[in-house]
């Protein structure tokens, strides 16, 4: 005798959901080989990590393997150098 659960929706109505078409991201130092990863430009930097001063993943910045080692390598610099944050304050 199956347990009763929580009411489900017919399998039927999945085809009516709206899709979200999400464009590729396209690693940005490939794409200009002039753009260098340099830790002394912390400008550059700060897209790359979030407002709590955590290294973004490669999902949400859309650069490549290559590039988001040497971003990490930068930022881990620039942090020690004290151009960037180690994270911010939050009292």
């Amino acid at each position: 005798m199956p347990r009763p659960g929580p009411a489900r929706a017919p399998r039927g109505h999945d085809s009516q959901k709206k899709r979200v078409y999400m464009r590729k991201r396209v690693c940005r130092f490939c794409q200009d080989q002039n753009l260098a990863i340099d830790y002394k430009d912390p400008k550059l930097l700060k897209h790359f990590i979030t407002e709590r001063a955590k290294i973004m993943p490669r999902r949400m910045t859309g650069t490549c393997a290559n590039h988001q080692r040497k971003v990490k390598v930068a930022i881990m610099m620039a942090r020690h150098i004290a151009f960037l944050p180690f994270t911010t304050l939050s009292k």
